[in-house]
């Protein structure tokens, strides 16, 4: 309490102190007005009646420091004093015991292991953080696949790039990423790429691809799905859809055929969960704000004609400003600008210097997924061909365009032709 008193003194607040104490305010309270209450935990005070004794613990640390042991792990040591009739402890109980006295430590000639995390990035613009990943498409034969190559934008979540080959390889994907920033024009040290630690991801010509174009590579930690959840997402959007076929591809054109018009319905017609119901490519060209402001301009005069029906705020469709990858689990209080949670959509607490994506790092806890919506599947405006590489979309009645095998467009501008969005006017 004097240290509080202290800090109160030089101007600290009680909330602040509570942060650094890690109490809550409630128990500052009860410390300020009865400082010799003590312990008031609940619980018994008394000793687990079949815990080691302190004999037993310096029985351990003894024959755990001794010549014939000191070189082995206790799980061998339990062992030998097993084949001589002796029990000391269980293995936990060495482990316990040696870690209380500082006796644990790595001894081995190989590097200890280190729990790292990669690095954590931010996005508040377009084509700044791209994720991507491979995943496996079955084909008619058993064993063998076709492999999808997919790069999402995170931040408006577009897919924009991809392509569809018979290997995994470092060369299809050099080319797919030196395509990608040539089509949406990437200059040197604006973007950084986030992917898995697997070989086509991390082969040298890849990684001699992304220094030339000036690209920050980042990458998961080794068999960590989680560390590339937005890519995650993406497959499974791709391969829970109920138009994707039931059987197998009957060929790789096949194949590029169908993902062609999965990548045309989900930038432009799929309106995703995550970025406040807008469809990937209208967020991506900064269509999406004035989607966003006719919303809320209709649930406002909606709560304006009956009041009664809204005890609070009406439904949050302000523009998500910022989308994190990889955010570390401690969350920092920064004074600051105000900024929108892209999990949860709660205003947080912010204050960032303006650089590239490539420098930035991010303490903000996050839970992000794609969240199928409760009513169910949507139902799939994409017609299957199995003889053709053309689709056509069965709401606008009208053919799409043939696009390349290993992009989802020839150009930016053609892309953005074949992009019908609703008109403002004939919103609802």
């Amino acid at each position: 309490m004097e240290l509080v008193k202290q800090a109160k003194a030089d101007g600290a607040g009680r909330a602040a102190c509570c942060q650094v104490l890690e109490v809550s305010l409630r128990t500052l309270e009860r410390w300020e007005k009865d400082p010799e209450m003590g312990d008031q935990r609940r619980g018994p005070d008394t000793v687990c009646a079949h815990a080691l004794s302190e004999t037993e613990k310096q029985a351990i640390v003894a024959v755990s420091n001794s010549r014939a042991y000191r070189d082995l792990s206790p799980w061998q040591i339990v062992a030998q004093l097993a084949d001589q009739g002796r029990y000391l402890g269980s293995q936990s109980s060495f482990y316990r015991v040696l870690r209380q006295n500082d006796l644990v430590s790595h001894r081995e000639k190989s590097k200890p292991h280190v729990h790292s995390r990669p690095k954590d990035l931010l996005a508040r613009n377009p084509n700044e953080v791209w994720s991507w990943d491979i995943t496996y498409l079955n084909s008619a034969i058993r064993g063998m696949y076709y492999y999808l190559y997919l790069v999402e934008d995170i931040f408006s979540r577009m897919i924009v790039g991809w392509t569809v080959e018979e290997v995994e390889s470092a060369e299809h994907s050099a080319r797919l990423i030196e395509r990608a920033c040539q089509e949406h024009g990437i200059l040197r040290g604006q973007l950084a790429l986030h992917a898995d630690n697997g070989a086509p991801m991390t082969g040298a010509t890849l990684l001699a691809t992304v220094e030339r174009l000036g690209v920050a590579p980042s990458f998961s930690r080794p068999s960590v799905s989680d560390d590339n959840p937005y890519s995650e997402s993406l497959f499974k959007t791709l391969k829970y859809r109920p138009c994707y076929p039931e059987s197998a591809f009957s060929g790789i054109d096949q194949a590029r055929g169908w993902v062609s018009r999965f990548v045309q319905w989900y930038n432009t017609e799929h309106l995703h969960s995550a970025i406040r119901f807008v469809t990937p490519g209208s967020r991506h060209f900064g269509l999406d704000k004035a989607i966003l402001t006719k919303r809320s301009a209709v649930y406002e005069n909606a709560k304006r004609l009956n009041p009664r029906r809204w005890s609070r705020h009406t439904r949050n469709w302000s523009p998500i400003t910022e989308v994190y990858l990889n955010p570390k689990k401690a969350t920092m209080k920064i004074q600051g600008e105000i900024s929108i949670h892209p999990s949860c959509g709660q205003k947080v607490s912010q204050q960032r210097p303006k650089t590239s994506a490539v420098s930035r790092s991010i303490e903000q806890n996050s839970n992000v997924s794609e969240v199928r919506p409760k009513n169910g599947f949507h139902s799939c405006p994409i017609t299957n061909d199995q003889h053709s590489g053309k689709g056509y979309l069965r709401d606008k009645n009208q053919l799409s365009e043939d696009l390349p095998q290993s992009s989802p467009r020839s150009s930016i501008s053609r892309f953005k032709e074949t992009m019908d969005y609703p008109s403002l006017e004939n919103l609802p």
